[in-house]
């Protein structure tokens, strides 16, 4: 939804029109402004002219997980996906950007190389488009987390300004805490995000305990390097006092020994550190295997013992390419 589109065609309207304009796309959910019975008919024939509500896309399920494929108005297409944590959550996993131009050797996503950025439309669509879904079940979305396709600090203006439409209470009214993003390391976004009055969640998106095999897995690391992304996450919770969420992804033979668990252990020793580690998802990448669950445990135990904080991601939708790393197209 274009909040802008919305103040344009409302502009010489009362103040309240925006405001009850906003109820019937966030609160009521409508998809066609002919459902909007409490703005008078000759706005709601402007709205349905000049500020479209049709979202494009199709859906794959499996389980509990629903994965949509949204089609945008350029005819670029983006993945988006809802977990479903039964009797807890809904959370709607959003992309940034159309592909993405990381290059992280383990992600289908980065094979896709990078189209473009997505509006603050395009992402509110993808929330939007679930939040329509669960309504028929009397549910709602109750999390986001930017950890789609795409970097989300390449793209931070319109990450955040969606950020603001996703937890105002006019719009979707989803809690500044239950939104994250992730990134993979893009220091002058953790700087910038710091500042901001809004207390979302910030993951980075680690996978090595050091240069060398960072750089080999994800090349941002080669303009990047640990030292400053650690600086800059330092001074991210000396300034907002909040908790920073470090996902490793445990790759078979390469970053999943005892060793590479003690030296991310010295790491990562400082408060307010938390490891969330990452059961790899096969993404047709030669070479990349998830770890076997005796090394998974043995890695989590060395933290452990080390007096890192740490938990294992539930795998969400590995059987429709939904899960972490999956999103590229494919079908």
């Amino acid at each position: 939804m274009d909040i802008n589109c919305l103040k344009k065609v409302l502009e010489k309207e009362p103040e309240y029109r925006l405001k009850q304009a906003k109820e019937a796309v966030f609160k009521n959910l409508i998809e066609n402004w002919s459902e909007a019975k409490n703005l008078p008919s000759c706005l709601r024939n402007n709205l349905r002219q000049e500020c479209l509500l049709k979202i494009k896309g199709d859906t794959k399920e499996d389980g509990d997980t629903k994965k949509a494929i949204i089609v945008l108005k350029d005819g670029n297409k983006i993945e988006s996906v809802l977990m479903k944590h039964i009797g807890k959550r809904n959370t709607v996993c959003v992309s940034s950007q159309v592909g993405c131009p990381m290059g992280c050797v383990f992600c289908a996503t980065g094979s896709m190389g990078f189209e473009r950025n997505l509006t603050v439309e395009e992402i509110v669509n993808q929330v939007l488009f679930f939040a329509r879904l669960l309504k028929t079940k009397n549910q709602r979305v109750s999390n986001v987390v930017f950890m789609g396709m795409g970097e989300p600090f390449l793209n931070y203006d319109n990450v955040l300004n969606a950020i603001r439409v996703l937890n105002d209470k006019e719009g979707l009214d989803i809690g500044a805490r239950k939104i994250s993003i992730s990134t993979c390391g893009i220091v002058t976004g953790i700087k910038k995000l710091a500042k901001e009055n809004i207390q979302v969640n910030l993951a980075l998106s680690l996978h090595a305990p050091d240069n060398n095999l960072r750089s080999k897995l994800m090349p941002v690391n080669k303009k990047y390097p640990l030292e400053k992304v650690m600086c800059a996450i330092d001074e991210y919770i000396k300034k907002t006092s909040r908790q920073v969420m470090f996902e490793y992804l445990l790759l078979k033979g390469i970053n999943d020994s005892k060793e590479h668990a003690k030296e991310l252990a010295k790491l990562l020793y400082k408060p307010l550190h938390f490891v969330n580690l990452i059961i790899y998802n096969p993404a047709d990448k030669e070479g990349m295997e998830p770890s076997d669950p005796k090394t998974i445990k043995e890695f989590k135990e060395v933290l452990e013992k080390s007096g890192v904080p740490v938990s294992q991601r539930y795998r969400f939708g590995g059987e429709i390419k939904a899960a972490c790393g999956q999103l590229a197209l494919r079908n």
